[in-house]
């Protein structure tokens, strides 16, 4: 029993893919790992609300003549 070669030509492009997404998981990977720390850091605060000044008590009205 012999395999075609059709289908021994898309095994062998599918197993090529695989090992290259491997490969490049792989060096993604090992890229991520040696990295060295910048130097800054971040933080992260959470800002509680000030009070709110007292509403005014008293209204004001102010009538304009039009011209």
């Amino acid at each position: 029993m012999t395999i075609r070669p059709e289908l021994r030509r898309r095994a062998a492009i599918g197993a090529g893919v695989v090992v290259a997404f491997v490969v490049g998981t792989a060096f993604g990977q090992a890229l991520g790992d040696n990295s060295t720390p910048s130097g800054t850091q971040t933080l992260v605060r959470t800002l509680q609300p000030l009070p709110l000044a007292p509403a005014a008590r008293e209204t004001v009205t102010i009538t304009v003549q039009n011209p």
